[in-house]
């Protein structure tokens, strides 16, 4: 596809995941029997359990995968064995770096590009702290220059991945001879709560662990099937804030979803998407962050969405849940995986994540399968 302008990319992504997967029937049943003393809660469990979506999805915490009697996050131990926040925070700083390592190492394959020439490293995670930071892990191990720009983004939700990658478009706007590295990695299994709670086991129904990461960078003649992003948006709907909010506690990080998040999204999200392409056409790609099946069921109403195009969002949430800011560059390897396999020519699209506040990120993208070089007037070459 031939342009005449710098063009802003994605270059490359990489996703990966725990070795321990849960089975989401397996999950229920064993929760279901920690829950039998209290059978409206199970009754609870089994429904959301089997309604939310997910099939599979992956822990970095093998005692989930344990009998309902020795889970330690199941409601049927006493209190005093529950994990503390500090027990999770110790297991999320040595579970998360060779994670989001993974991630990089494959982002930087799949974009061409050596860890030497990245200028800019963005860590994104809501899950888990620790100083110094992942940024200064993957530094050293990735071998990146020790003057790297490092930008950590903590504690911002699932809407902070997509954040992340907007934020690498304008810093390669202004320079583009930026690289821009992009590490999302969350743990949100780590947080499930012991609790019989509705809110507790909605949350302990989805939520997944992996990492992503990706490469932004201005595009080169020999890129191909690359994202290009273009404007991008971001938004605080007003008086919701109290609809997700995520607090930490003294036994992991407590999480609550109002039930109404996916009538709101869909109430409000349409006309906030009128704004972004102001006027244009609809575009054919829709990379929806699945934040939960009923987000994308109204959003796929709300706009008139096909089935093909939600797919690739509900098909990262049946393998994977949702793995909060890391989501959204899962969902876009899955559709790049799609397109390159179909032999797609170049298709426009929209990202979107939703996060507390609530927040609406946004980003115009569009996937070329190849780049061209054309020469200017005046002799110069431009991408």
């Amino acid at each position: 596809m031939e342009h005449a302008a710098p063009i802003i990319a994605i270059l490359g992504i990489g996703t990966a995941v725990p070795r321990f997967r849960i089975d989401q029937e397996d999950t229920s049943r064993r929760l279901t029997e920690a829950l039998q003393g209290n059978p409206d809660s199970a009754r609870w469990a089994r429904r959301i359990f089997k309604q939310c979506g997910v099939e599979t999805r992956y822990t970095c915490e093998p005692n989930l995968l344990e009998s309902a009697s020795e889970c330690r996050y199941f409601p049927s131990l006493p209190r005093e064995d529950v994990p503390t926040t500090a027990e999770r925070m110790a297991t999320y700083k040595r579970e998360s770096v060779p994670l989001g390592l993974q991630a990089a190492r494959k982002a930087l394959r799949d974009g061409a590009t050596d860890a030497a020439d990245i200028t800019h490293l963005i860590t994104v995670s809501c899950t888990g702290q620790f100083l110094p930071g992942m940024d200064a892990a993957l530094v050293r191990q990735l071998g990146l220059a020790a003057d790297v720009n490092r930008i950590p983004l903590n504690f911002l939700g699932c809407a902070a991945g997509l954040k992340a990658i907007c934020l690498s478009r304008q810093i390669v706007s202004s320079n583009p001879d930026a690289k821009v590295l992009v590490v999302c990695v969350e743990l949100c299994t780590l947080h499930i709560q012991p609790s019989g709670g509705r809110e507790a086991l909605f949350a302990a129904s989805f939520f997944g662990d992996g990492a992503s990461a990706c490469v932004v960078g201005s595009a080169r003649p020999h890129d191909k099937e690359i994202f290009r992003l273009d404007q991008d948006y971001s938004v605080l709907l007003p008086d919701y804030a109290e609809e997700m909010v995520w607090e930490v506690g003294n036994h992991g990080f407590d999480l609550y979803l109002s039930p109404d998040i996916p009538k709101l999204i869909g109430r409000w999200v349409p006309e906030e998407i009128e704004r972004i392409l102001n006027g244009g056409a609809k575009p054919d790609l829709w990379a929806i962050h699945p934040g939960g099946r009923g987000i994308v069921d109204a959003l796929q109403d709300a706009l008139g969405l096909t089935d093909e195009q939600t797919r690739p969002s509900r098909a990262i949430l049946r393998h994977y849940g949702n793995v909060s800011s890391a989501t959204i560059l899962f969902v876009l390897n899955e559709m790049k995986r799609e397109l390159s396999a179909s032999g797609s020519g170049p298709v426009n699209g929209i990202s979107l994540a939703f996060g507390p506040g609530l927040t609406v990120e946004m980003a115009k993208i569009a996937y070329l399968p190849s780049v061209v070089l054309l020469e200017e007037p005046a002799g110069g070459v431009c991408v």
